[in-house]
Order: structure tokens, then C-alpha cells, then sequence
């Protein structure tokens, strides 16, 4: 990790960002509104995780968002690409190093309901982890045993849904449940995660909030939606599904980012 911070403070040249995004699907064109970029790629960076999926550039993009210094993840690795739920470890833990105190995750996933429907966005106000594993699992020590009440900051989801509102972009909220992948679900699955209180379902973002709040960061995430949960709608549920909607609903969140960097900014 040191080698990886070091590397990253040269680079970023006196620039100190306390806020960082990962960008999942439908996000990768925010950092073209980075002004100043720095781009770094993962491969650069000793221990950073490599995604094997398209759509995930693989590079640290710092600079100034709405006028305010972040430090953006273009990609995540995917507990299903190594059967690794720590794959992201590496990253979050030089985030941290750098003195980042923020993170924002977004990804892409499924919708529960009809009224939340491909191109919407979701606040994740709470998750489910049906996944089975921890990235946590192997540590020792009692700061292992991290309190999931708040995962999910409450000061920072108010002031994202203000942003969101700001913006004209309706932000509905709700409840994540992280499944494996890579396949895409049943849907007598989709049914129990309804049943069982999830509002969306998806395959990444869970094992990255639990890590970040074990080093103390604060943690904001939303999800845009791509499709219906399967049996919900016509038709087999594809990743090149995922891939052609994602924009569409990232759209809407890159305007509501937008408004809460500049808000930010403002003192807001």
C-alpha cells in the first residue's frame, strides 16, 4: 500500500481530494468532465485490482469535479471474476492512505418494482449481503467485528438526495442485495429478494461499503437501474442489456454528482 500511496501523492502533485467515486456502469464518461486530469492507470499502481469486465476502464482519474478535487475509480474488480470478495481491498485501502474520508460507489443493477424502472437511479439507504462471504473474513483482531447499522452515512445520503432534487432527478431509495454473479438471477431468486425486502439486486458495491466503514471511511452508494429482476419482464435478462441502459440512467446521476460537488463547494 505504501508503495501505491507514494506513487499516487507524486503524481497528483500537491492535489488533495477527500472525496472519492467509483464508477461502475454507465459512469465511465464522468471523468471526461474532470478538468486538469490526471490519469493513472490501475496497472501503474502496485496491488490495485485488474477488472476483466468491459465497460471498466481500469484508472485513477484525479482532478477537480464541479470545481471541487476528487479522485475518481474508473472500474472495480468483481467478486466473481476472482471468487475474491477482498478484490477491492487494495484500492479502498490507498484511498484511505491518501487521506480520502469520502467514498461514493455507484454501480448497475436490477430493479424489484415496475414504478423503478430501467433508467432510474437508486439511493441505497441499506443492503443485504446474500452473498455468502465477507471481505473481511481472515482478519483478526476486534476492529473485525464492524457495526453495519449506519453503513450507509446519513448526512451524506441527505445531501445527495438535495442534490439529486437540485438537479430535477428523481432519486428513489432503497434496498440493495448483493448476489455472487456472474450469473444474472432466477426468478424465483427475484421473488425471494422481494419478499426478503431488497428494492434492487446486483453483483458488486456490498463487499466495498463493508470494507470502507471497517477503516472508517463514510460511505454514500447508488445504483442505476438497467433492468427488471428476471420473471418481471420479457425476454432473457444480458450484460449488453446492462451495457446500453446503464447510460441512460447515468446520465441522471452524473447531473445529480454534479449538484452535490457544487453544492459542496458552496458550503452547502
Amino acid at each position: 500500500m505504501k508503495e501505491a500511496v507514494d506513487r499516487l501523492t507524486e503524481r497528483l502533485g500537491g492535489l488533495v481530494p477527500r472525496t472519492a467515486l467509483v464508477l461502475g456502469s454507465g459512469l465511465g464518461g464522468l471523468v471526461e468532465e474532470v478538468t486538469d486530469p490526471i490519469r493513472i492507470p490501475y496497472a501503474d499502481l502496485p496491488g490495485f485490482p485488474q477488472s476483466g469486465v468491459t465497460g471498466h476502464a481500469g484508472e485513477i482519474v484525479a482532478g477537480r469535479f464541479s470545481g471541487q478535487p476528487v479522485l475518481m475509480l474508473a472500474g472495480r474488480a468483481h467478486y466473481y471474476e476472482h471468487g475474491d470478495a477482498a478484490a477491492m481491498r487494495p484500492a479502498i485501502e490507498v484511498l484511505w492512505g491518501l487521506g480520502i474520508r469520502q467514498l461514493i460507489l455507484t454501480n448497475a443493477a436490477g430493479s424489484m418494482h415496475a414504478e423503478m424502472p430501467p433508467g432510474s437511479v437508486m439511493l441505497i439507504e441499506d443492503h443485504i449481503n446474500f452473498s455468502g462471504t465477507n471481505p473481511l473474513i481472515g482478519e483478526t483482531g476486534e476492529r473485525r467485528f464492524v457495526g453495519m447499522s449506519e453503513a450507509y452515512d446519513r448526512d451524506l445520503r441527505d445531501a445527495l438526495e438535495k442534490a439529486a432534487a437540485s438537479a430535477g432527478v428523481t432519486l428513489h431509495k432503497g434496498v440493495y442485495m448483493w448476489f455472487s454473479g456472474p450469473t444474472f438471477e432466477t426468478p424465483a431468486e427475484i421473488r425471494m429478494a422481494r419478499i426478503m425486502g431488497a428494492d434492487a439486486v446486483g453483483m458488486s458495491t456490498v463487499p466495498e461499503v463493508i470494507f470502507a466503514r471497517y477503516l472508517g471511511l463514510k460511505v454514500a452508494a447508488c445504483s442505476v437501474i438497467t433492468n427488471l429482476g428476471a420473471g418481471m419482464a420479457a425476454g432473457e435478462l444480458s450484460h449488453q442489456e446492462t451495457k446500453d441502459m446503464a447510460p441512460l440512467g447515468g446520465a441522471r446521476l452524473a447531473a445529480a454528482l454534479r449538484a452535490y460537488f457544487h453544492a459542496a463547494g458552496a458550503g452547502g
